[in-house]
């Protein structure tokens, strides 16, 4: 399976594959900044988080989108750097951000993305969960820069980015994610099997890795900070986007081949799977 998975990202996400440089440090791969984990949902802002951090980016900051802090720190993954969401809209240096896993829907989060556009117009943008939602219902991102937004929705959140039902997004998830890019200006990552990627550019990838163990919670949040930690690291974002989404579903495969799943697969297991596949593809390059 590896030797396969090995070739397969050779030929189509060779940044992917990377060795590291020997002189490299953190700054090397980047900063990423993480606006999530409203009430009751830290553990959304948490998931994603680790697994941009296992991804292998330089600094990880989460901005927990509550009046105060509600950890002081993560006691599984101490690397990451915690704040309260307005704290860390403050900084100048983060060159990717994640919005939107477990953030809520209150005046607080609605008021945190939009100085996120305001604020950053020329950083990469991923938007997840609740996000979504905010975005159907305003025009935060229509300025944005073009090209730098990313957009990965569930079937459901998909429909209401377009105003329809789930079941009209189901009937052509090709050309709902080609109408979701087309009105936003955006990469779409169209979620469910066989996930599509679509371009600005309306240009359609599918992706086939990936089962049945990643239909439970918290796997979202898992890709949406596998996407950010990529585009934090400089990868650019035809190899970015679609080779998170492969090494995501690959991650799931592998942990079959081990005995772990389908049932019972957790979003913390595929973040560490994600991990594993990505340096053995680099090993075997």
């Amino acid at each position: 399976m590896i030797i396969e998975y090995t070739r397969f990202a050779r030929q189509h996400f060779p940044e992917l594959c990377q060795p590291r440089p020997l002189d490299s440090h953190k700054g090397t791969f980047g900063t990423l900044g993480i606006l999530a984990g409203g009430k009751n949902m830290v553990g959304a802002a948490l998931l994603a988080a680790r697994a941009a951090l296992k991804q292998g980016t330089g600094r990880v900051h989460v901005g927990f989108t509550q009046d105060s802090q509600p950890l002081e720190v993560d006691t599984v993954q101490p690397e990451l750097m915690l704040n309260t969401a307005g704290k860390l809209l403050g900084k100048e240096d983060i060159g990717a951000w994640v919005a939107g896993c477990g953030m809520g829907l209150t005046p607080l989060a609605q008021n945190c993305l939009a100085t996120l556009f305001n604020r950053y117009p020329h950083a990469a943008i991923v938007l997840d969960a609740d996000a979504l939602t905010l975005l159907s219902e305003h025009a935060f991102a229509l300025s944005h820069e073009k090209g730098s937004l990313v957009l990965t929705p569930h079937p459901s959140e998909a429909a209401r980015l377009l105003g329809c039902t789930t079941a009209d997004i189901q009937k052509d998830r090709n050309q709902a994610a080609r109408q979701i890019s087309g009105k936003y200006t955006a990469w779409t990552v169209l979620k469910g099997y066989q996930t599509v990627i679509c371009s600005p550019k309306s240009e359609i990838t599918v992706n086939h890795t990936g089962n049945p163990g990643l239909s439970t919670a918290g796997t979202g949040d898992v890709l949406a900070g596998m996407i950010g930690a990529c585009l934090a690291q400089g990868i650019t974002p035809e190899q970015a986007i679609a080779g998170a989404v492969w090494l995501h579903g690959a991650a799931a495969d592998y942990l079959v081949s081990q005995g772990i799943g389908p049932v019972g697969m957790t979003a913390g297991e595929v973040l560490d799977a994600a991990r594993t596949v990505r340096n053995l593809i680099a090993l075997l390059s």
